[in-house]
């Protein structure tokens, strides 16, 4: 907004405004508060995901499949912890870039679906990972 008073600042966040960036800003800060805002809105994580005989224990780093070990890099690692997360959600292949690899990431690499084919390959029979076409990826 152009108004950018203290007292605008005030009304504003007083009438509901989760925040309030006046104008001029910079483009950085306001991508930041946007980010910071998202955060808010995501659902508690439990302690340790699960799905069939999937445990994934992000605190430990431990990541198994029927009682057995998986030796994940830490690339598969956040794959596989944000899709559990995502319970059943479709997220989509720029999403985990996003989430996963660091902003300077290509967005046109297909790193991610490279890390998925490895991570698929790791997790066995029956298969966890299902690709939704045009949509991205679910457990």
């Amino acid at each position: 907004t152009a108004s950018g008073t203290i007292s605008d600042r005030v009304e504003g966040l007083s009438i509901g405004a989760d925040d309030y960036l006046p104008k001029p800003f910079a483009y950085a800060e306001l991508v930041a508060r946007i980010r910071a805002v998202a955060r808010r809105s995501h659902r508690a994580v439990p302690p340790v995901l699960e799905h069939a005989d999937l445990r994934l224990d992000p605190a430990r780093r431990i990541a198994t499949r029927a009682g057995e070990r998986l030796a994940l890099t830490p690339k598969e690692f956040g794959v596989l912890e944000y899709l559990m997360a995502a319970q059943s959600r479709v997220v989509s292949a720029e999403e985990l870039l996003e989430r996963v690899w660091d902003e300077a990431a290509d967005p046109f690499t297909t790193t991610v679906k490279a890390t998925i084919n490895r991570l698929r390959s790791k997790l066995g029979s029956p298969p966890v990972i299902e690709t939704v076409p045009r949509g991205g990826y679910r457990i």
